[in-house]
C-alpha cells in the first residue's frame, strides 16, 4: 500500500452548525406563512366584503416582509423580528377574523419552534449533540 499524499488527504471534517437547521426551519416557516397570507387575499375579497386599499396593502406588505425576513435568520435579532411579525399577523383580525385566527395558529407554531430552540441550546450546553460527541476508534 502506498502512503497517502497531501493531495489524497481530505480536509478534517468540521462539526456542523447546530443552529443551521433551526434557521432553515424558521426561514421555511416564514415562507409558508407568507404564502398563506397571500392566499388569504381571495378569502378577504369574497367573504370579507372586498379587498380595500388598507386590507390589500396590509396583507401584501406583511407577506413581503415575511419573505424578506426569511433571509435574515442569521441575524441576532431574527427571533424577536419573527415574533413581531406574528403580532402583526394577529392584529390582522382588524382586516378579517380569519387573518387573526391564522395569526394565532402560526403563533402556536412559533411557540413550538422556540421550544425546539431551547432544547437544542440545552443539549449544546450539556454536550449531547451528535456533532459534539468524540469519535472512538475501534
Amino acid at each position: 500500500m502506498s502512503e497517502p499524499t497531501d493531495g489524497d488527504q481530505a480536509a478534517a471534517p468540521t462539526a456542523p452548525d447546530p443552529w443551521k437547521g433551526l434557521r432553515g426551519v424558521m426561514a421555511g416557516t416564514l415562507i409558508l406563512e407568507a404564502i398563506t397570507v397571500l392566499l388569504a387575499l381571495p378569502v378577504v375579497g369574497s367573504v370579507g366584503g372586498g379587498v380595500g386599499w388598507f386590507s390589500g396593502s396590509y396583507l401584501v406588505i406583511l407577506a413581503l416582509v415575511m419573505i424578506l425576513g426569511a433571509g435574515l435568520q442569521r441575524r441576532p435579532w431574527a427571533i424577536p423580528f419573527n415574533l413581531g411579525l406574528q403580532v402583526l399577523l394577529i392584529l390582522g383580525v382588524f382586516v378579517h377574523v380569519s387573518i387573526g385566527v391564522m395569526g394565532i395558529l402560526f403563533a402556536v407554531v412559533w411557540g413550538f419552534i422556540l421550544v425546539l430552540r431551547h432544547d437544542v441550546k440545552r443539549r449544546m450546553e450539556q454536550g449531547l449533540l451528535p456533532s459534539q460527541r468524540t469519535r472512538r476508534s475501534a
